[in-house]
């Protein structure tokens, strides 16, 4: 049996956080074979803690063999400290009449804090996936408060989108989901995102040949793009399950590698694409198996996509603007 990896999840009270703690616990994100040790994040209140006691019991009540330790903080310091993994959960919820630019102030501070706390204290090759929106401009704001991290520490969740696109073009086709290969999409967690099957395979078609750039254009990156919306609208909350699973596949393949296997990551840009060094943004990526992400390069972009990407570096740069005071010069 391997040495216990810790893992720290903030939020873990909230229907993500509820979703994807027995699945952690279970191998599900990082093996079948790795123990974790588990620390929570709860907000110093009796609410919290006492909802927090609850899951706690749960998990405990599951008897995982992988659980090797699991404990309850309410300092941020004490939550982070040594941790290798850190799910990024909690944040302020968009609520009615909210702006975007009130959600990312809102959430600024929290991540400034963040950030700041694993800098002092995670490990120094800790993972950080932010899923709490808008993930893209909260772990930027993360990783630029913790200088002494490598910035390829941190990472914003857009395997979501990733999902949503196979979905989507794997019930067209009519083919399974496996059976696709090279997906891109790219830039922002929001609806200006690019999902793109200019390079895509299905059973090793081109999928280009396979389905119509009218649907492409019309149906497949709206609905890709607006789904959490929709999401919202039926059920009246926001996306929570396929959230928790897609951030157990970052998690799982950013571990483990992808052997050459695309997936959608937003990553601190290395210039790629005209993206602005250290904007983090959504990349088809692979990973190495000692857990190294690349982008993948030198990719052929359609005038629609290379639009699209520069609207959304223009979005990046204007949260970007927004948070500036919680960014150390």
């Amino acid at each position: 049996m391997k040495e216990p990896i810790r893992v720290t999840v903030t939020g873990p009270t909230g229907q993500i956080g509820y979703a994807i703690l027995f699945r952690i616990c279970s191998g599900a994100m990082f093996g079948a074979d790795q123990p974790v040790k588990l620390t929570l994040l709860s907000r110093d209140n009796e609410k919290s803690k006492a909802a927090l006691k609850g899951v706690m019991m749960e998990l405990s009540d599951c008897a995982f063999p992988l659980l090797a330790e699991m404990r309850a903080e309410t300092d941020l310091r004490e939550a982070f400290r040594d941790c290798e993994a850190a799910i990024l959960i909690g944040s302020r919820p968009r609520g009615p009449g909210m702006e975007r630019a009130d959600l990312l102030e809102g959430n600024a501070a929290i991540f400034c804090e963040q950030g700041r706390a694993l800098n002092e204290v995670a490990a120094r090759n800790v993972k950080v996936v932010v899923v709490g929106n808008p993930c893209n401009t909260n772990a930027w704001i993360a990783m630029k408060n913790a200088p002494s991290l490598d910035p390829s520490c941190f990472s914003a969740l857009m395997r979501l989108d990733e999902n949503r696109a196979l979905s989507q073009l794997a019930e067209k086709t009519g083919m399974p989901v496996c059976s696709i290969q090279k997906m891109a999409v790219w830039g922002n967690h929001s609806p200006t995102m690019v999902p793109d099957v200019t390079a895509t395979l299905v059973a090793d078609k081109k999928a280009v040949d396979l389905v119509d750039g009218e649907w492409v254009k019309s149906e497949f990156r709206p609905t890709v793009a607006k789904r959490g919306g929709a999401i919202i609208k039926a059920r009246g909350a926001s996306s929570a399950a396929s959230a928790a699973s897609a951030t157990i596949d970052h998690m799982y393949d950013w571990t483990n590698g992808t052997d050459g296997r695309w997936v959608i990551m937003a990553v601190p840009s290395d210039g790629s694409y005209g993206v602005p060094e250290g904007m983090v943004f959504g990349f088809p990526c692979t990973v190495t198996a000692e857990g190294k992400v690349e982008i993948v390069k030198d990719l052929e972009l359609t005038d629609d996509v290379k639009v699209g990407i520069a609207k959304n570096i223009e979005e990046l740069k204007k949260e970007q603007e927004a948070v500036a005071a919680f960014i150390p010069n």
